[in-house]
């Protein structure tokens, strides 16, 4: 999967959330849920960067509540600086513009941090984030930061 480039200097406005739909940053008491989450629905390797993201002040991690339960989440500025993700939506509350809404949002933070650009590494639905971020892809980029990953 390539990684890709936003320009962060024209990014359209999130979408309106869902109503009923909150999204803000994570606290640290609720380090456990996020990870919990992360962990049933994603990966292990999420799991981690998650704990990085929350380990930050303020926390770069982005949290959609609905119902007061977690619906998704999207990590900034943790596997390198000026990185996107990871993200993820609950499977059962995909297709309602909660994605949508923490890409922009947690790439609005990116911008607010003072950069010109993310990048999103080793993206997977590339069309998503071409479509919704005017992101670029970046040529033999793969696999990136992540060669030789310990798994």
């Amino acid at each position: 999967m390539p990684d890709l480039l936003v320009p962060l200097y024209s990014l359209p406005a999130p979408p309106p959330l869902p109503d009923g739909l909150v999204v803000r940053p994570a606290l640290p008491p609720e380090h456990h849920v996020v990870t919990a989450f992360v962990g049933k629905h994603f990966s292990p390797g999420w799991v981690s960067e998650c704990t990085v993201a929350l380990a930050a002040r303020p926390a770069r991690l982005l949290v959609a509540i609905e119902a007061g339960e977690l619906a998704g989440f999207a990590c900034h500025d943790v596997t390198a600086r000026g990185f996107f993700g990871p993200t993820g939506v609950d499977p059962a509350r995909q297709g309602r513009g909660i994605g949508r809404h923490l890409l922009l949002r947690a790439l609005d933070a990116l911008k607010a941090d003072g950069f010109a650009y993310a990048v999103i590494g080793a993206a997977g639905p590339v069309e998503f984030y071409v479509k919704t971020c005017g992101a670029i892809e970046i040529p033999n980029s793969t696999p990136g930061i992540y060669r030789g990953l310990l798994r």
